[in-house]
């Protein structure tokens, strides 16, 4: 970037310049028509290995390059690619009116996507949302001891019930996992990732917001550049020397990808995301954590979605998350977004839209919904978010530690694929079959967890279905004086209304009947009661 230093009127005058040359042109994605089928995937052998052990295609279309002639031809068009996809076989680019006509007649173009503006339906962009003020965790973390020794770990640990992969000797060793986040400022003096360091389990870091950046650890560009760091340390921190643990894999492997900037909200932090996915898949990573959504509110309105075009089809990057789950194999976890609050929007970002990804929401200590975490779209016929868990600072850090999660079930379980490991997880969460919008099946047990990977049957009770008649307006259940239930109301199966606490008084809470409730589900302690109003 340009620093102007000189007088006031050469700055209007050439920022002017600036603003004239950028009004006249747009970003599109130029979709191809087809690809040399005797070109070389670059797919490292890694990546060939685990797809004849998941049963996939080991050599697929969509891991050949975009035909070089192609891209020269746009390039002695005088278009700027801006980046290449070999997924969607598409490159990105920056056109102006006369170049976008000019491509239209290229008989290699297949379709042509507008980045930008709401009359277009398919593909508009959006912001991503990141959550901010989360450097505090570390210091904030409510550590308790653990059983009888000394090891003391977060809330959210003991929530999920670390101590059953502990006693499996779990800790995600042999698995690598890709972190596609805003940077990693810082992260190799954190106490609680010194271990990554020193036993060099990062294998490889590219940074795709600056290429030329060399010091990807001590080089501060925003404020952002910590939010990587952060979420690294959700998915495997661990102080050996003061035995505290605040991640669950902690012997894993990863490579780190940085695909935003925090200085400026722009489409080209998608762009970076895909080429990012692009490069971990080659590398024959299965597990990937981006605590990264796109919404609305980018720096030009134009840019972003609207609440319907979260139907995990829409965007570009919600393609690439399709394809990445569907045909590589990969297990993604996605942070559902912190737009709860906000009235005007409440759902889920994409990529935690696509069907097949994980989107983890956020719970408080008794399992509701924290107030900021994004909701499922009610049009989508599957359940988002697919499952959340304890997080005070966004479901940014609510998502590795389902990673964490997902690593120690990978590494008990190798030949599991992303689809069996998807339906273990739900079906170990506390709502299990009644998941809801609010927090999807709920929160996951690493006990129910490894049970189900071992195939066998859950001695734990099943929810009990209770339907009240017609003619009851209220209904008492039993329960503990003191004990605390939560409760959601539904208007359906899995839409809630509302959620509350309810504490009990007597030695039972009673729940009166609602008529835009037709599903109340009620957690307790000890069970999960399912009511039906007749």
């Amino acid at each position: 970037m340009i620093r102007f230093t000189q007088i006031f009127s050469f700055f209007i005058f050439f920022s002017s310049i600036i603003f004239q040359a950028e009004a006249q042109q747009s970003k599109y994605w130029i979709m191809l028509t087809d690809k040399d089928v005797h070109a070389k995937p670059a797919i490292s052998e890694k990546c060939k290995e685990n797809r004849r052990v998941l049963g996939l295609e080991e050599n697929q279309y969509s891991d050949l390059p975009v035909k070089k002639n192609y891209s020269n031809h746009l390039e002695s068009a005088g278009i700027q690619l801006l980046v290449k996809s070999k997924w969607l076989n598409a490159v990105s680019a920056n056109l102006s009116d006369a170049q976008l006509e000019k491509v239209k007649k290229f008989d290699f173009v297949k379709e042509i996507i507008p980045i930008v503006g709401h009359a277009v339906l398919t593909n508009v962009s959006s912001k991503k949302y990141i959550e901010k003020n989360v450097s505090k965790v570390l210091n904030t973390a409510n550590l308790e001891s653990l059983n009888d020794d000394d090891l003391r770990v977060d809330f959210v640990m003991k929530q999920i019930g670390i101590e059953h992969f502990l006693e499996a000797g779990l800790n995600g060793r042999g698995i690598n996992i890709g972190v596609i986040d805003a940077g990693f400022y810082g992260a190799n003096d954190t106490q609680t990732l010194k271990h990554l360091f020193d036993r060099k389990q990062i294998l490889g870091v590219k940074d795709y917001v600056n290429p030329k950046k060399k010091d990807y650890f001590g080089e501060r560009e925003s404020a952002s550049d910590f939010h990587g760091t952060e979420v690294l340390n959700a998915i495997t921190g661990r102080n050996f020397k003061e035995n505290t643990q605040i991640g669950l894999a902690t012997n894993a492997n990863f490579y780190l990808a940085r695909t935003d900037s925090g200085n400026k909200e722009f489409r080209g932090e998608e762009d970076n995301w895909m080429a990012a996915m692009e490069w971990m898949d080659s590398l024959g990573v299965r597990l990937i954590n981006t605590s990264l959504g796109y919404a609305k509110g980018f720096s030009n309105p134009k840019e972003s979605y609207t609440p319907e075009q979260m139907d995990g089809k829409t965007s570009v990057i919600a393609r690439a998350a399709k394809m990445a789950v569907d045909e590589k194999g990969i297990v993604l976890v996605v942070s559902a977004g912190n737009e709860g609050d906000d009235n005007s929007w409440r759902i889920i970002s994409t990529p935690a839209d696509v069907d097949g990804v994980i989107a983890v929401g956020a719970t408080n200590e008794l399992g509701m919904k924290m107030g900021y975490s994004s909701i499922g779209p009610e049009f989508l016929t599957y359940m988002k978010p697919n499952v959340s868990c304890f997080s005070l600072f966004g479901t940014s850090l609510a998502a590795p530690v389902i990673t964490g999660f997902v690593a120690c079930i990978m590494q008990a379980y190798p030949t599991l694929n992303n689809k069996e490991i998807r339906s273990i997880l739900e079906k170990s969460a506390n709502l299990y079959p009644y998941g809801n919008n609010f927090i999807g099946f709920g929160i996951p047990s690493a006990k129910r967890a490894l049970t189900l990977a071992a195939k066998k049957i859950l001695t734990d009770s099943a929810p009990r279905i209770i339907e009240v008649a017609e003619n009851e307006k209220q209904i008492e259940l039993p329960m503990s004086v003191g004990e605390i239930a939560v409760v959601f109301h539904k208007k359906n199966a899995t839409h809630v209304v509302t959620q509350e606490s309810v504490k009990a008084k007597y030695n039972f809470i009673p729940l009166k009947r609602n008529p835009s409730v037709k599903q109340t589900t009620i957690m307790t302690r000890e069970e999960v009661i399912e009511l039906i109003w007749k």
